[in-house]
């Protein structure tokens, strides 16, 4: 009977465990520096399925790329909180160190260590996977002489698998 149970529960947390996800985002990036060039951007980013859970909140580790039209790009991996409220809807945070190259030399942010963090508000469809508007923003933390930084706003898909 203890077998039972166990299993019972064990096939309950394994149901209601978040999956892991992609996101799909595209939006606009706004340069601080005013001689940078402002422009499109997309972004794909992985979440892995959640290490620790709570009530509302959960936690989970991820990776990110960015990239703007004229190529500049960002890579980085880190941190993602999740806080679910009202049904469906939730609020998302990041904040994920890594590695940026410009490919314009007007949009250098200071040097190629840059942390971008986000904080989005998502609703989950039926189907389990969500939809986000997000704000980033990428600097180096004040670790180079020169931290201009960059601000994106996206629409973001999260397709869940």
């Amino acid at each position: 009977m203890k077998s039972l149970v166990f299993l019972a529960f064990a096939l309950m947390a394994a149901t209601t465990a978040q999956a892991q996800s992609l996101v799909f985002g595209a939006g606009y990036a706004d340069y601080s520096n005013s001689e940078a060039e402002d422009q499109a951007i997309v972004s794909l980013e992985y979440q892995h399925r959640s290490f620790y859970e709570a009530t509302r909140f959960s936690a989970t580790w991820g990776a990110a790329l960015s990239v703007d039209t004229d190529g500049d790009t960002h890579i980085g991996a880190g941190l993602i909180g999740l806080y679910t409220f009202a049904d469906r809807w939730f609020v998302e945070g990041s904040v994920m160190p890594g590695y940026y190259h410009e490919a314009n030399e007007r949009n250098d942010l200071g040097g190629s260590f840059q942390i971008r963090s986000l904080l989005g508000l998502g609703y989950t469809l039926e189907s389990g996977n969500k939809l986000s508007i997000a704000v980033t923003h990428k600097s180096n933390a004040s670790t180079q002489e020169d931290n201009p930084g960059v601000n994106a706003l996206l629409l973001r898909y999260h397709y869940a698998f």
